[in-house]
């Protein structure tokens, strides 16, 4: 199936589930529940996640819960070229809008690459093999090339759909977490 298509309705999926609160805590509880205890987590200490916008699951809690555990919290901003950068924050950071209105940090502490542990990466839509699509600009599997810490995939099952094919510049992610029986999917 296209692409462009599966964005679409992945993006239309979210929304609908966004417009039912419970069921989508509910969902995010799940989820999140299984990042707590897993293993990449616990091993992380530098972890890096977009600010979610209102239809994805809500990365808020994940921060705060990263931050009380004492773990560094990068957000990326993306650059010219189609890259992208993580900038250390916390509870007190200051955000703007960028151009695709997703909260980025105005603060210039910028963590390399190489000392980030684990990736929290977005995407509208997700195979069981841990590919994704995103909102298409490629940033994420270019950041990803050359990444050599661990990445996860938080995903509702809404999201799960095997009937596309990854392009070789796609990037797999090494776990998804989603609220499915199986509850996660491995690709170590």
């Amino acid at each position: 199936m296209d692409k462009s298509i599966l964005r679409q309705e992945g993006k239309k999926q979210l929304e609908e589930l966004a417009k039912h609160i419970d069921k989508k805590r509910k969902k995010e509880q799940q989820i999140t529940t299984l990042l707590f205890h897993s293993k990449l987590w616990k091993e992380a200490q530098t972890i890096g996640m977009v600010r979610s916008q209102s239809f994805e699951l809500n990365t808020e809690p994940i921060m705060k819960k990263a931050l009380s555990q004492g773990k560094k919290v990068v957000v990326p901003k993306t650059l010219p070229e189609r890259q992208l950068n993580f900038y250390e924050v916390d509870e007190n950071t200051t955000y703007q809008l960028s151009d695709f209105g997703i909260e980025e940090p105005m603060n210039s502490l910028v963590i390399a690459k190489k000392d980030i542990d684990l990736i929290l990466v977005p995407g509208l839509i997700f195979s069981k093999k841990g590919y994704r699509i995103g909102f298409g600009k490629g940033y994420y599997d270019r950041f990803l090339e050359d990444f050599s810490g661990k990445t996860c995939g938080l995903a509702f099952s809404e999201q799960l759909n095997d009937d596309w094919q990854a392009e070789e510049f796609d990037q797999a992610v090494t776990r998804i977490y989603t609220d499915t029986l199986e509850g996660s999917y491995v690709y170590e």
